[in-house]
């Protein structure tokens, strides 16, 4: 019984210990996102004032906000397929940050739509 309680206590430290480096790294969170003018203002609306995000891992949801999610074109497709954004991802908190920071400037263009890289953030 002793062997399995030390056994235990071993575990449950090295859990503890590996915690912190567990949060600061999402393995589960979009590496990145599409993301098209509506949502990027709905994701703004939510998510631009930081203490509006709570927790390590923040799940964003912005399928009530959404305004248009696809494109009806008159015309043919152009070559590169346009791709449908994303209305339901995880992020960790310094990516949403990094998301603000990148939809805040003007280095992307969201008509119709982005893929935006969050490798980087």
């Amino acid at each position: 019984m002793t062997g399995i309680r030390h056994l235990a206590a071993a575990a449950a430290a090295a859990t503890l210990a590996l915690a912190p480096a567990a949060r600061a790294d999402c393995v589960i969170c979009a590496n990145s996102i599409v993301m098209n003018e509506d949502l990027a203002t709905c994701f703004l609306d939510k998510y631009g004032d930081p203490q509006a995000v709570a927790g390590d891992t923040v799940a964003v949801d912005l399928t009530r906000c959404e305004k248009s999610r696809s494109i009806v074109l008159a015309l043919p497709e152009p070559k590169a397929a346009i791709e449908e954004p994303d209305t339901k991802f995880l992020l960790s908190r310094g990516q949403v940050e990094c998301l603000r920071d990148k939809l805040q400037s003007d280095e992307i263009d969201l008509d119709p739509s982005a893929r935006i890289d969050l490798g980087t953030c």
